[in-house]
């Protein structure tokens, strides 16, 4: 095999797959998913067989999108099926000799993606969907990034697109007349496929850069298109810059966490800064506020903090309070109590944190933050069990590494006493 073909190849499947699939399924229809995917895989694996023998041509993606197309007519007329399906077709899809123009292609990836994310769809199901058809990742890749059995998301994926095929869901962007519970369906997946990137619940590694980065890409062309720029759009993707911006500075060189308060602030990416500022701006119009808007509301003054001494703690308290009217959970609350940590001290915050044991037993953090807080009114044994506890919840390894050494520092204050 020739290896640089072979590494083309490689690199147009990750950047055009989930476009040309986007592109493909659009036109045949969700009933006809499995066929566009077959069909795109199929052209990837022609290029590999034929570049190496007749050079690469021209424009590569051209002739990826142009042979996938090409596929795609062929075995619809194989099938027994072609001639009752035909018509129907001849309205929707027009085989061209070059791929869709740029727009049409974003639009096309904005259809697959409302498609993807269905109200009726599980959570999970949005996910790994959206990864495979509108992303282009591979079923053994979401499989890695999840931490999940790669036949349990082929099955997750399989099951998913059933429901498209069955229920013969629009691979369309609805008028904004009827998007509303489409729209926030699409935004909590984008909402959770972010934070899964910026803090994986498990695994080797803290950030996934490639989850970020997908969500993040997403969520510009929704605010980019004229059919889905409303005002929560940009709410989320201004929070998206503004947590990508300190991605550079989220750990150290060894790959372990560091605070907010720890971190290199000259790390922060400034121009992403700048881009949450402007969809921020873009986000206040109108009268819609959304949990969005809240909380890219507290990223942006944790963003433009010259340090942590000189973060606007007293607004930050006000807006969880908005923030918790909004949306009352567990994490908001959690999030909230840190902030009244630095408003009225350790022992207001433990307070609040002794109503959340219940819902967040499991959850590592809240122990890791009571351990904090416990730390900080020198209550040094409490605090030390506080850790111990966290220890013993699901986390990454670069978490695990904080909390033990957030322990050795314990051991080390309890034994200079």
């Amino acid at each position: 095999m020739n290896k640089p073909v072979s590494g083309l190849v490689e690199h147009l499947f990750r950047r055009e797959a989930g476009r040309m699939l986007s592109s493909l399924g659009r036109q045949l229809g969700s009933r006809h998913l499995d066929l566009a995917e077959e069909c795109v895989q199929d052209a990837m694996v022609q290029a590999l067989k034929t570049w190496p023998y007749q050079g690469q041509p021209e424009n590569p993606a051209a002739w990826l999108a142009r042979t996938a197309h090409n596929f795609a007519i062929d075995r619809l007329r194989r099938q027994e099926t072609y001639a009752r399906i035909q018509s129907e077709l001849a309205s929707r899809v027009q085989f061209s000799a070059e791929p869709a123009d740029v727009e049409a292609g974003i639009d096309d990836q904005l259809a697959m993606m409302f498609a993807c994310c269905h109200p009726k769809l599980t959570p999970d199901a949005r996910i790994a969907l959206t990864l495979k058809a509108v992303c282009g990742f591979g079923t053994d890749e979401i499989a890695r990034a999840f931490l999940a059995d790669e036949t349990a998301i082929a099955q997750r994926i399989v099951r998913a697109k059933r429901f498209l095929r069955d229920t013969d869901v629009p691979i369309v962007v609805p008028p904004i007349a009827e998007q509303a519970e489409r729209l926030d369906s699409v935004l909590h997946v984008l909402y959770l496929l972010f934070n899964e990137g910026y803090a994986a619940h498990s695994g080797q590694d803290l950030v996934r850069h490639d989850l970020c980065e997908e969500a993040l890409r997403l969520g510009r062309l929704l605010a980019h298109s004229p059919s889905t720029c409303q005002p929560r759009v940009h709410a989320l993707v201004a929070l998206m810059f503004f947590h990508a911006s300190r991605l550079p500075a989220r750990v150290d060189g060894a790959g372990d966490l560091l605070r907010l308060i720890d971190q290199d602030r000259e790390q922060w990416d400034q121009r992403l800064v700048h881009a949450g500022l402007r969809h921020l701006d873009l986000a206040a119009e109108g009268d819609e506020l959304t949990a969005y808007h809240l909380e890219a509301g507290i990223a942006a003054i944790h963003a433009q903090a010259t340090s942590d001494d000189a973060t606007d703690w007293e607004r930050i308290l006000w807006l969880f309070d908005r923030l918790g009217e909004l949306s009352p959970t567990p994490i908001v609350k959690l999030n909230r109590a840190v902030a009244l940590m630095r408003v009225r001290g350790p022992e207001d915050a433990l307070a609040e944190l002794a109503t959340l044991d219940a819902k967040l037993a499991n959850y590592y953090l809240l122990h890791s933050v009571r351990g904090d807080f416990l730390r900080r009114a020198g209550r040094l044994a409490e605090a030390t069990q506080a850790y111990r506890m966290a220890m013993s919840c699901p986390c990454c390894e670069p978490e695990k590494r904080f909390l033990k050494k957030r322990l050795d520092e314990l051991r080390i204050g309890n034994s200079d006493r």
